[in-house]
């Protein structure tokens, strides 16, 4: 008797199954359960130690720059560092506004070249404050390109952000950030290809009622050839200074020069008597001559004495060190 022929072909999922059951889901040699998605189009990345590095310098960059851009608009300004990550310069392009103000900044000794983007919401404000305005928070919000003559007025602004910012990356090495070019749509400055990696700092700048974004890219290829100056930078040192240290920095200071003052804090006198006076007039001050008198070195309360006489002048004997008695 002739055996019946059967003719069947097995499925994909059968295939997939037998091949399955061949490999030990408990094999720790299995080459698929080492393996990693990798995105190629993320490439160039940097060490997380290198991040917090940055981290911590443009967090001493936005309070310096808080400080010289108060000073100079003469209004109050808060810069608040809100994240320090890493894109692809695609990726940071398309997260910045249309219109905006992007530009192009050089870092000597280095050929690459930094970006530096401040959102209209903060730029008109400023230039509102620098031409007499009250820079209040403005319910129609102007989402205009800046024209060249705002461009102009804006110079001090930029003069200020590349001073700090030179200020900030002095702990690691010395960088010259200088202005190149300016655009007004973030796809118009190719100076990368859409696929470099760049550390992308984000920054919230207050004036006021007002609030703006500022954004700053830096090459992470830049970064990558500066990780020996942030280790070197950014180490602990686990050991105190020694003698010879503090005995060096004792020398170097042993030439400057402190103002001593020393005040007697008696009566008061209001600005329109203090007009009245007259020559010949007598101003009763009130300071009893066994009451000590305060010496104050550059500005800060730092002894206490009493005046006395030494010959021809006026002098103070110094009888207590307020920090030491407190």
């Amino acid at each position: 008797m002739r055996s019946a022929k059967i003719d069947r072909v097995l499925s994909q999922e059968e295939i997939d199954n037998v091949f399955r059951n061949l490999r030990d889901p408990d094999d720790p040699n299995d080459a698929a359960k080492k393996a990693q998605p990798y995105d190629f189009r993320r490439p160039d990345r940097i060490a997380k130690d290198q991040l917090r590095a940055i981290h911590i310098l443009h967090e001493n960059f936005a309070r310096t720059l808080a400080s010289s851009l108060s000073a100079y608009l003469r209004a109050y300004v808060m810069v608040n560092l809100v994240s320090v990550e890493q894109l692809s310069f695609m990726e940071f392009s398309q997260c910045l506004p249309s219109p905006t103000i992007i530009s192009s900044l050089g870092m000597r000794p280095f050929d690459g070249n930094a970006v530096l983007e401040l959102n209209p919401s903060l730029a008109f404000p400023i230039l509102e404050i620098l031409l007499g305005g009250t820079g209040k928070a403005n319910t129609n919000r102007i989402e205009r390109e800046i024209t060249e003559i705002e461009q102009s007025v804006l110079d001090g602004v930029y003069r200020i952000i590349l001073h700090d910012m030179k200020q900030a990356w002095q702990a690691v090495i010395a960088l010259q950030f200088s202005l190149e070019s300016i655009e007004t749509e973030p796809q118009m400055l190719q100076i990368l290809a859409p696929n470099e990696a760049v550390v992308a700092v984000s920054m919230e700048v207050r004036i006021g009622e007002n609030i703006g974004m500022m954004n700053i890219g830096i090459p992470s290829i830049i970064i990558k050839m500066l990780r020996q100056k942030f280790d070197q930078q950014w180490s602990v040192r686990k050991s105190e200074s020694t003698l010879e240290e503090q005995e060096r920095i004792l020398r170097l200071i042993s030439a400057a020069h402190a103002f001593l003052d020393t005040r007697l804090i008696g009566p008061t006198i209001t600005t329109d008597d203090l007009l009245r006076l007259e020559e010949g007039d007598l101003l009763t001050l009130d300071y009893p001559i066994d009451r000590p008198v305060e010496l104050h070195i550059n500005g800060v309360k730092k002894f206490t004495g009493y005046i006395v006489d030494t010959g021809f002048k006026r002098s103070i004997q110094i009888e207590q060190d307020p920090t030491i008695a407190e």
